[in-house]
């Protein structure tokens, strides 16, 4: 039996349930996080001492931090196709999921959180600022990765496109001024095409 624990609005939670809806494995999903709560309660702090979403239970098995969960599932179930086979093309989707937990999503972490869950009378346009001026570096080096190449790594589509395009999807759905970077919006649109995305990927709330 797998269980997943979190709210589908975490951009962290997202990566987990795509990684598993492209896998095509079985699981439940238990709502928990923000208005859910849960978090905090005995129960939950015993999988996960942290009180963040994602967890996942397998078995009796625990398992949080969701690259964690997603470098669990890739190397166990998609050996060859999520997680390569090559150990230098397997470090280069490591070096990417590392990129996206420290530099990606946190640039745009204030910009996500000011514009899309404060109301605009609470709102602080210079922390918004601060927040896209970052993300936009991140964006530059994604687009200037991605000229030339179908996918983050290789010729085909691995755990790293799970990591950056969830943090892509949130990036280019904020209500903000943005550069056009037609390389990385076209890769955008490739992965918007696969199934998996319609379940991992709602609308930012």
């Amino acid at each position: 039996m797998r269980r997943l624990w979190g709210r589908l609005s975490s951009v962290n939670v997202q990566k987990a349930v795509w990684g598993l809806e492209e896998l095509g494995l079985a699981y439940e999903r238990l709502e928990a996080g923000g208005a859910f709560g849960r978090v905090r309660d005995p129960d939950y702090v015993a999988l996960n001492p942290n009180s963040l979403v994602p967890v996942m239970e397998e078995d009796g098995f625990v398992l949080w931090e969701s690259n964690a969960i997603l470098r669990y599932l890739a190397r166990g179930h998609g050996a060859g196709s999520l997680w390569p086979e090559d150990p230098r093309e397997a470090a280069l989707v490591d070096q990417w999921l590392d990129w996206q937990a420290t530099r990606f999503t946190p640039a745009t972490r204030d910009a996500f959180w000011q514009t899309v869950r404060t109301p605009p009378e609470r709102r602080d346009q210079a922390t918004i600022d601060r927040s896209v001026a970052a993300s936009e570096e991140c964006a530059a080096i994604l687009e200037a990765h991605l000229m030339g190449r179908p996918f983050m790594v290789g010729d085909r589509f691995t755990a790293a496109d799970i990591a950056a395009g969830a943090a892509a999807h949130r990036w280019l759905h904020l209500d903000v001024p943005r550069t056009e970077r037609p390389a990385l919006r076209a890769w955008y649109e490739r992965l918007r095409a696969r199934p998996a995305v319609a379940v991992a990927l709602p609308p930012l709330s």
